[in-house]
Protein backbone atom coordinates (compact mmCIF):
# COMPACT_ATOMS: atom_id res chain seq x y z
CA UNK A 1 0.00 0.00 0.00
CA UNK A 2 1.41 3.54 -1.14
CA UNK A 3 1.62 6.13 1.65
CA UNK A 4 -0.87 9.31 1.17
CA UNK A 5 0.03 11.84 -0.61
CA UNK A 6 1.87 14.45 1.25
CA UNK A 7 3.19 11.83 4.09
CA UNK A 8 6.31 12.45 5.91
CA UNK A 9 8.90 10.84 4.95
CA UNK A 10 12.17 9.48 6.25
CA UNK A 11 14.91 8.72 3.59
CA UNK A 12 17.39 6.60 4.80
CA UNK A 13 20.59 7.79 2.49
CA UNK A 14 23.80 5.67 2.05
CA UNK A 15 26.93 7.77 1.86
CA UNK A 16 29.20 5.13 1.27
CA UNK A 17 32.76 4.57 3.53
CA UNK A 18 34.13 7.96 3.56
CA UNK A 19 34.98 9.05 0.11
CA UNK A 20 32.51 12.01 -0.58
CA UNK A 21 32.53 11.56 -4.05
CA UNK A 22 30.80 7.98 -3.65
CA UNK A 23 27.57 9.23 -2.83
CA UNK A 24 24.90 8.80 -5.53
CA UNK A 25 23.78 11.70 -7.36
CA UNK A 26 20.05 10.64 -6.12
CA UNK A 27 21.35 10.61 -2.54
CA UNK A 28 22.79 14.32 -2.78
CA UNK A 29 19.59 15.29 -4.33
CA UNK A 30 17.95 13.91 -1.54
CA UNK A 31 19.91 15.51 1.02
CA UNK A 32 19.79 18.49 -0.18
CA UNK A 33 16.40 18.57 -0.33
CA UNK A 34 15.57 17.20 2.90
CA UNK A 35 14.49 19.61 5.91
CA UNK A 36 16.69 18.24 8.07
CA UNK A 37 19.70 15.38 7.85
CA UNK A 38 19.85 13.38 10.78
CA UNK A 39 23.72 11.70 11.46
CA UNK A 40 24.38 9.18 13.94
CA UNK A 41 27.18 9.87 16.38
CA UNK A 42 29.24 8.42 19.44
CA UNK A 43 28.36 9.78 22.89
CA UNK A 44 31.19 12.18 23.71
CA UNK A 45 32.95 12.13 20.44
CA UNK A 46 33.34 14.28 17.06
CA UNK A 47 31.60 14.46 13.62
CA UNK A 48 31.42 10.69 12.28
CA UNK A 49 32.57 9.56 9.06
CA UNK A 50 28.50 9.73 8.05
CA UNK A 51 28.32 13.42 9.23
CA UNK A 52 31.82 14.34 7.40
CA UNK A 53 30.15 13.16 4.26
CA UNK A 54 27.18 14.89 4.52
CA UNK A 55 28.77 18.07 5.50
CA UNK A 56 30.31 18.25 1.97
CA UNK A 57 26.65 18.62 0.58
CA UNK A 58 24.73 20.09 2.95
CA UNK A 59 24.71 23.47 5.34
CA UNK A 60 25.95 22.35 9.43
CA UNK A 61 22.45 24.24 10.34
CA UNK A 62 20.35 21.69 8.84
CA UNK A 63 22.59 18.38 10.12
CA UNK A 64 21.23 17.10 13.30
CA UNK A 65 23.17 14.95 15.55
CA UNK A 66 22.06 11.32 17.47
CA UNK A 67 24.09 9.66 20.04
CA UNK A 68 23.51 6.28 18.77
CA UNK A 69 24.99 2.86 19.66
CA UNK A 70 27.38 2.29 16.37
CA UNK A 71 28.83 -1.42 17.23
CA UNK A 72 28.42 -4.33 19.95
CA UNK A 73 31.50 -3.77 21.72
CA UNK A 74 29.77 -3.03 24.92
CA UNK A 75 27.48 -6.22 24.72
CA UNK A 76 24.74 -4.42 26.41
CA UNK A 77 21.90 -4.90 24.54
CA UNK A 78 19.19 -3.19 26.61
CA UNK A 79 21.62 0.01 26.38
CA UNK A 80 21.95 -0.49 22.53
CA UNK A 81 17.96 -0.20 22.27
CA UNK A 82 17.80 2.33 24.17
CA UNK A 83 19.99 4.15 22.01
CA UNK A 84 17.88 2.96 18.75
CA UNK A 85 14.49 4.52 20.49
CA UNK A 86 16.81 7.62 21.50
CA UNK A 87 17.57 8.46 17.91
CA UNK A 88 14.14 7.65 16.53
CA UNK A 89 12.96 10.16 18.90
CA UNK A 90 14.95 12.78 17.51
CA UNK A 91 13.29 11.56 14.33
CA UNK A 92 9.89 12.31 15.16
CA UNK A 93 10.74 14.89 17.20
CA UNK A 94 11.78 16.72 13.56
CA UNK A 95 8.33 15.58 12.04
CA UNK A 96 6.45 16.87 15.18
CA UNK A 97 7.87 20.67 14.55
CA UNK A 98 7.12 20.41 11.08
CA UNK A 99 9.46 18.76 8.85
CA UNK A 100 8.14 16.73 6.07
CA UNK A 101 11.16 15.09 4.71
CA UNK A 102 13.85 13.61 7.15
CA UNK A 103 16.82 12.08 5.52
CA UNK A 104 19.04 9.60 8.21
CA UNK A 105 22.74 9.25 6.52
CA UNK A 106 24.26 6.27 7.37
CA UNK A 107 27.74 5.15 5.96
CA UNK A 108 27.74 2.20 3.42
CA UNK A 109 23.81 0.87 2.24
CA UNK A 110 20.89 1.42 4.31
CA UNK A 111 20.07 -1.97 3.45
CA UNK A 112 23.65 -3.15 5.04
CA UNK A 113 24.23 -3.86 8.80
CA UNK A 114 23.15 -0.02 8.82
CA UNK A 115 21.82 1.74 11.74
CA UNK A 116 19.42 2.99 9.73
CA UNK A 117 16.87 -0.27 9.78
CA UNK A 118 16.89 0.40 14.25
CA UNK A 119 15.97 3.73 13.46
CA UNK A 120 12.86 3.50 11.09
CA UNK A 121 11.78 0.60 13.09
CA UNK A 122 11.14 3.00 16.14
CA UNK A 123 9.84 5.30 13.95
CA UNK A 124 7.01 3.25 12.19
CA UNK A 125 6.13 2.04 15.36
CA UNK A 126 5.31 4.89 16.94
CA UNK A 127 4.23 6.68 13.72
CA UNK A 128 2.35 5.11 11.31
CA UNK A 129 2.25 7.21 8.83
CA UNK A 130 5.88 7.50 8.35
CA UNK A 131 6.69 6.86 4.57
CA UNK A 132 10.24 4.61 4.79
CA UNK A 133 12.36 4.57 1.81
CA UNK A 134 16.15 3.96 1.00
CA UNK A 135 18.71 4.93 -1.41
CA UNK A 136 21.17 2.55 -1.66
CA UNK A 137 25.29 3.92 -0.78
CA UNK A 138 28.46 2.13 -1.62
CA UNK A 139 29.19 -0.58 0.73
CA UNK A 140 33.09 -0.90 2.19
CA UNK A 141 33.82 -4.07 0.44
CA UNK A 142 32.82 -2.51 -2.96
CA UNK A 143 35.32 0.18 -2.47
CA UNK A 144 38.22 -1.88 -0.92
CA UNK A 145 37.72 -4.27 -3.86
CA UNK A 146 37.84 -0.90 -6.52
CA UNK A 147 40.74 0.48 -4.30
CA UNK A 148 42.25 -3.15 -4.44
CA UNK A 149 42.28 -4.52 -8.01
CA UNK A 150 40.19 -7.47 -6.10
CA UNK A 151 37.68 -8.92 -7.89
CA UNK A 152 34.71 -10.02 -6.01
CA UNK A 153 32.93 -12.50 -7.85
CA UNK A 154 32.77 -14.21 -11.28
CA UNK A 155 30.62 -16.88 -12.94
CA UNK A 156 28.80 -18.55 -10.48
CA UNK A 157 31.07 -17.90 -7.80
CA UNK A 158 28.97 -17.02 -4.32
CA UNK A 159 29.61 -13.99 -2.45
CA UNK A 160 29.80 -14.03 1.61
CA UNK A 161 29.65 -10.93 3.55
CA UNK A 162 29.69 -12.21 7.02
CA UNK A 163 29.84 -9.59 10.97
CA UNK A 164 32.74 -11.25 12.61
CA UNK A 165 30.43 -10.63 15.58
CA UNK A 166 28.07 -13.53 14.01
CA UNK A 167 31.13 -16.05 15.84
CA UNK A 168 33.60 -18.19 14.30
CA UNK A 169 31.66 -21.23 13.01
CA UNK A 170 30.02 -19.07 10.42
CA UNK A 171 33.33 -18.16 9.06
CA UNK A 172 34.77 -21.10 9.04
CA UNK A 173 31.96 -22.73 6.73
CA UNK A 174 32.54 -19.69 4.48
CA UNK A 175 36.09 -19.76 3.91
CA UNK A 176 36.07 -23.90 3.28
CA UNK A 177 33.70 -22.97 0.02
CA UNK A 178 34.62 -21.74 -3.07
CA UNK A 179 34.01 -18.37 -3.16
CA UNK A 180 34.64 -14.76 -2.06
CA UNK A 181 34.21 -13.80 1.51
CA UNK A 182 34.45 -10.69 2.90
CA UNK A 183 34.49 -10.28 7.04
CA UNK A 184 33.11 -7.06 8.76
CA UNK A 185 33.74 -5.64 12.46
CA UNK A 186 36.72 -7.69 13.10
CA UNK A 187 38.70 -5.42 15.73
CA UNK A 188 39.31 -8.03 18.36
CA UNK A 189 38.83 -10.82 16.59
CA UNK A 190 41.47 -9.89 13.85
CA UNK A 191 43.86 -12.68 15.11
CA UNK A 192 41.05 -15.58 15.03
CA UNK A 193 39.63 -14.36 11.00
CA UNK A 194 43.64 -14.79 9.86
CA UNK A 195 44.47 -17.78 11.82
CA UNK A 196 41.04 -19.52 10.29
CA UNK A 197 42.29 -18.27 6.62
CA UNK A 198 45.50 -19.59 6.98
CA UNK A 199 44.13 -23.11 8.19
CA UNK A 200 42.05 -22.94 5.05
CA UNK A 201 45.24 -22.32 2.63
CA UNK A 202 43.54 -19.20 1.67
CA UNK A 203 46.09 -16.59 2.75
CA UNK A 204 47.55 -15.76 -0.50
CA UNK A 205 45.59 -12.46 -1.99
CA UNK A 206 43.83 -11.44 1.81
CA UNK A 207 42.93 -7.71 1.39
CA UNK A 208 42.49 -5.75 4.42
CA UNK A 209 41.40 -1.89 4.67
CA UNK A 210 40.03 0.72 6.94
CA UNK A 211 39.95 4.21 6.82
CA UNK A 212 38.72 3.95 3.50
CA UNK A 213 38.52 7.27 1.62
CA UNK A 214 39.72 9.12 5.01
CA UNK A 215 42.83 10.56 5.77
CA UNK A 216 44.20 7.63 7.69
CA UNK A 217 43.16 5.09 5.16
CA UNK A 218 45.21 1.92 5.76
CA UNK A 219 45.18 -1.15 2.92
CA UNK A 220 47.47 -3.56 2.75
CA UNK A 221 47.52 -7.22 0.15
CA UNK A 222 48.78 -9.42 2.92
CA UNK A 223 47.25 -12.23 5.09
CA UNK A 224 48.24 -10.37 8.25
CA UNK A 225 47.89 -6.71 8.92
CA UNK A 226 51.62 -4.71 10.11
CA UNK A 227 52.95 -6.09 13.84
CA UNK A 228 51.79 -3.66 16.24
CA UNK A 229 48.56 -2.22 14.29
CA UNK A 230 45.37 -2.49 16.01
CA UNK A 231 42.68 -2.62 13.12
CA UNK A 232 39.78 -0.62 13.99
CA UNK A 233 36.25 -1.77 14.69
CA UNK A 234 34.74 -0.42 11.17
CA UNK A 235 37.59 -2.74 9.13
CA UNK A 236 37.03 -5.09 6.11
CA UNK A 237 39.00 -8.01 4.66
CA UNK A 238 38.32 -9.49 1.48
CA UNK A 239 39.32 -12.90 0.85
CA UNK A 240 39.24 -13.63 -2.31
CA UNK A 241 37.59 -16.88 -4.37
CA UNK A 242 40.28 -19.67 -5.57
CA UNK A 243 40.66 -19.23 -8.94
CA UNK A 244 42.15 -21.76 -11.39
CA UNK A 245 41.08 -19.90 -14.60
CA UNK A 246 39.06 -17.41 -16.14
CA UNK A 247 35.41 -17.09 -15.58
CA UNK A 248 34.95 -18.66 -12.33
CA UNK A 249 33.70 -21.74 -13.82
CA UNK A 250 31.30 -20.34 -16.06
Amino acid sequence: MSAPIGAPRLVGVGVGPGDPELVTVKGVRLLQQADAVVVPVMADAGPGRAEATVACYVAADRIVRAVFALDERDGLTARREQAWDDAGDVVLDLFARGANLVAFATIGDPNVYSTFTYVAATVQQRRGDVEVITVPGVTAMQDLAARSGTVLCEGREPLTLIPMTAGMDVVEAALAGPGTVVAYKGWRRHPELLAAIERHGRSGDVVVGSGLGLPDEQITRADRPPAGVSLPYLSTVLVPARRDRRGGKL
